[in-house]
């Protein structure tokens, strides 16, 4: 057994040996290559630099006494250069001067040039190579994974690479040994003694490694390191394992070391001792692990170990070692708290996890506070967002859910953050830290609403903020603050939703929690948009309204549908949609927007459609609370009317036009019922619905400045375009109205002096003198003659039919056409109207006119022989003939001939229009 035991501690001892040496062997073959790669790197570089050097001996210096461009000139050029031969040859003789010129007071010719060799003596350096566009491209920046293998590779590679992994392994081997061989009890000694054997050889280690600092630096302070945590390791073991001391002398003694390992690392700056202390300290208690949860001693061991770091961090600036104690530290908390924590054991948990956030809410404070003034860009994140978090999900861990007290913790935090960026914002070390400590405040007193309160009120909340973040990150030009304002009004949204799907219906109209929630949004989403407008942001600020306008209205209007009667719900709507318009407006006097003018404009066109389905819901506009709505109308839109009159576009147009056509639509649905409810004859009906329009278009006709207020002058740029949609209403209606029969009880039918035929013929009035007007298309305008010609034949066939139908007995519809009295009445009007036509025509000298009334005769011969020559057994027949024999003989007698223009010359045209 006890050759096994050797056996075992010999494999152990000579492994990290092996490794050591091996890593030896390794590190010398790495440097052997790095001396021949940088000789080969030489080579080439000398391989460049000689053709340069060359071509920079060879070029010849200029002459002072170089040829003018005369005397190149005259010159004679030069010979032709020799071929080259592969042996040698003699030398040329020098070429002979030329002849003197027979001018003496030429200038000499300048002698000739020497031919210029073939081959140059040194041979042509190859241009470089141009390096690839890719090559000259910024790389882009590596991942965190490829920056955590690079350090890893850095650390194996560089520095006293042996010690640094021997000393790991080493004290992994001794920990291993120590609890393996205290498990099988192999080593029979008192573990008094064993454990004073180590901590001796460990103490002789860190002296030595003490004593090597200035000459061995990185292996004094790998051995170092390595000490101190055996040291702890053996502390640990001592109180925890064997119970060999109480908890006072073993926090004593843990407290000694790590302050040693920290006094070390801060003397000698050695940030790599302080990780391997530290490093060691946090793993001692995983290694000797009894399984007993003793979480009190645990969490109080790290305490020591968070206060060695705190320390240090006072004097170095060691990121590397914060971030390992913080990750160490909840880590490992987080591990006992999801295997082990009871709620029994809250009341020794909490304290800890009070001290570990202190901890690290200081650390980058004091980060901060060392380093130089101004500097934004060195912020631990990991650090500064990492621990509010971590901390406040233990904290909901350890409280196991209650809403209340995590609304308390979370409301604490923020207020907590809060101060310190309120703090630390006047102060020029800590600028940097202000915003995200007041971002972190914002996010927790926005995270304590939900946990405290409902679902409607979360939702205003939210909404309240996410206006105010997009404000903030409007104001400081930060696009984080606007996009979590963005999410935070998305997420009251949510929570409105939420709210009316798990809570009950509202009991009161407007003051309960759903009309309140959903106005906030609202009014959220209109604030956002204001800031948006201010900035000159348009597009974010159109979204921001048509959310908060969707909000506006879809809330009206649910409460509208919960608490107002049926028959009431529509005058309700007609009063909120033109207070709206006028809020919109008032809001555009102030801050012009297209959106706001838009709002109002729309909102008094919607009057039109409100006032059909105010008809719908009880008779008529007027009827019941309809006469309060309209006077709402009246008052809001005359409002409204002066905020858009300074507004150029199409909008107060739109709105004045609208406003135009909502009075008499009311007045005549309105005119409409009541002829109904006193049973007056149809023509009374289509007379009262054509009555208000016609009296606005008079109006628009002859009198437009009636009509113009408030909008004043620039009622004229769409007085044309709002007359014209009034003519065509006209129109239509005078079109439907020729297939009615038009009664006017309880007064008798008298043509052209019942009410349709009255308000038919004002209408076709007022479209002849709008069609005259310079109001009208051009194109309408030039025809407006053969229009109004039809539309007058149009209208006295109607009125031939009604007088058939009124005093012949002829039932109105369509069988009446097949009556003898209505063809022979068709026929005789018909005829009237074409020899009209034909004599007017002749003695004016219009050959148009008459035209038109030959082709109305040719249509009645037409008529004659295909209709009425089935009544010529009975009187009415044979008296359409006759009459229409005797008119064509009147025409002859008074216009025998159509009137030429090309023979109506001077002399005749008296005659003609005699």
């Amino acid at each position: 057994m006890e050759g096994l035991v050797a056996l075992l501690v010999l494999v152990l001892l000579a492994v990290p040996v092996l490794l050591i040496a091996a890593l030896v062997m390794i590190a010398g073959l790495k440097s052997r290559v790095s001396t021949l790669e940088d000789q080969v790197a030489s080579l080439h570089r000398r391989e460049r630099e000689a053709p340069a050097a060359a071509a920079a001996t060879a070029a010849p210096a200029p002459a002072d006494d170089a040829p003018t461009l005369e005397q190149i000139l005259r010159a004679e050029p030069p010979p032709a250069p020799t071929p080259v031969r592969p042996v040698a040859t003699p030398p040329v003789a020098p070429v002979a001067p030329a002849p003197a010129a027979t001018d003496a007071g030429a200038p000499p010719s300048p002698p000739p040039l020497p031919p210029r060799p073939i081959f140059d003596a040194q041979p042509p350096r190859p241009l470089p190579e141009r390096a690839p566009a890719a090559a000259a491209r910024r790389p882009a920046a590596p991942d965190p994974a490829t920056l955590a293998l690079r350090a890893v590779r850095r650390w194996f590679t560089e520095g006293n690479v042996p010690v640094k992994v021997g000393m790991l392994v080493l004290f992994a081997g001794v920990a291993a040994l120590l609890k393996y061989a205290t498990d099988q009890g192999w080593m029979r000694f008192p573990i008094e003694f064993r454990l004073a054997g180590v901590a001796l050889g460990a103490l002789a280690g860190l002296v030595f490694g003490w004593r090597q600092r200035e000459r061995r630096r990185s292996f004094a302070l790998s051995l170092q390191g390595g000490a101190i945590g055996v040291l702890l390791l053996v502390v640990f073991a001592a109180f925890k394992r064997y119970g060999l001391i109480e908890a006072g002398p073993a926090f004593a003694l843990s407290v000694a070391l790590v302050a040693g390992a920290g006094v070390l690392a801060v003397r000698q700056n050695a940030i790599a001792l302080a990780l391997l202390g530290i490093l060691a300290g946090f793993l001692a208690p995983i290694w000797l692990s009894t399984g007993q949860g003793n979480h009190v001693a645990l969490f109080g061991y790290y305490a020591v170990l968070n206060a060695a770091i705190f320390a240090i961090a006072w004097w170095r600036p060691w990121r590397a070692l914060n971030l390992l104690g913080f990750v160490f530290t909840f880590g490992i908390g987080t591990a006992w708290g999801v295997l082990s924590y009871k709620p029994e054991h809250y009341a020794t948990t909490e304290p800890f996890l009070l001290l570990f956030f202190g901890f690290y809410l200081l650390i980058p404070i004091l980060y901060a506070w060392r380093r130089a003034a101004g500097r934004r860009d060195l912020i631990d994140g990991c650090l500064v967002f990492g621990t509010p978090l971590i901390a406040f999900s233990l904290q909901a861990g350890l409280l196991q859910g209650e809403r209340m007290p995590l609304a308390y913790c979370a409301l604490g935090v923020a207020v907590l953050y809060a101060a310190l960026a309120w703090w630390l914002r006047r102060r020029e070390h800590f600028v940097a830290l202000s915003t995200p400590y007041a971002l972190l405040a914002v996010g927790f007193a926005t995270l304590a609403v939900p946990l405290a309160l409902s679902a409607h009120s979360t939702a205003c909340v939210f909404a309240v903020e996410g206006a105010a973040l997009a404000w903030l990150g409007l104001r400081q030009q930060r696009l984080l603050p606007q996009l979590a304002g963005v999410a935070l009004q998305l997420m009251a949204a949510a929570g409105f939703a939420i709210g009316v799907a798990d809570g009950g219906e509202p009991l009161s109209a407007l003051l309960n929690a759903r009309f309140m929630g959903a106005l906030l949004i609202a009014l959220a989403g209109f604030a956002s948009a204001w800031s948006y407008r201010r900035a000159e942001q348009r597009g974010p600020a159109l979204l921001y309204y048509l959310w908060g306008l969707a909000w506006w209205c879809g809330n009206a209007l649910g409460e509208i549908d919960r608490f107002v009667l049926a028959d009431v719900r529509i005058d309700a709507v007609l009063a909120f949609v033109a207070i709206s318009a006028w809020l919109a407006s008032e809001a555009h006097r102030r801050l012009p927007a297209s959106a706001l003018a838009w709002t109002s404009a729309l909102g008094l066109v919607a009057a039109i459609p409100l006032a059909f389905a105010q008809e719908s819901a009880h008779l008529h506009p007027f009827a019941g609370y309809g006469a309060l709505a309209w006077l709402v109308y009246a008052l809001a839109g005359l409002r409204t009317l002066q905020g858009l009159r300074e507004q150029p576009g199409l909008q107060p147009a739109l709105a004045h036009g609208g406003w135009l056509w909502a009075w008499p639509l009311a007045a005549s649905l309105s005119l409409h019922e009541w002829t109904g409810r006193v049973t007056l004859g149809d023509g009374w009906t289509w007379a009262a619905l054509a009555l208000p329009f016609l009296a606005v278009a008079a109006m628009l006709q002859w009198r437009p400045r009636w009509l113009a207020p408030p909008m004043g002058e620039r009622f004229g740029q769409w007085r044309g375009a709002v007359q014209g949609t009034f003519v065509f209403a006209l129109a239509v209606g005078a079109f439907a109205a020729l297939f009615q029969p038009g009664a006017s009880a309880p007064l008798p039918w008298l043509p052209l002096l019942n009410p349709l035929d009255l308000a038919q013929l004002a209408a076709l009035a007022l479209f002849a003198f709008w069609m005259a007007s310079p109001s009208s298309p051009d194109d309408l305008r030039a025809r407006r003659v053969p229009v109004l010609a039809a539309a007058g034949f149009a209208l006295i066939t109607a009125i031939t039919l009604r007088g058939t139908h009124h005093w012949g007995g002829v039932g109105w519809g369509e069988g009446m056409f097949g009556s003898g009295v209505v063809q022979t009445a068709l026929t005789v009007v018909w005829s009237l109207l074409g020899v009209l036509g034909w004599v007017v025509g002749s003695r004016r000298g219009q050959r148009g006119l008459w035209l038109a009334g030959a082709v109305l005769m040719a249509v009645v011969l037409a008529k004659l022989v295909l209709v009425d020559r089935t009544h010529l057994g009975n009187l009415l027949g044979i008296a359409s003939f006759i009459a229409y024999g005797l008119l064509c003989t009147l025409v002859g007698y008074l216009a025998p001939a159509p009137p030429a223009r090309d023979e109506a010359g001077p002399e005749r045209r008296p005659e003609m229009t005699a």
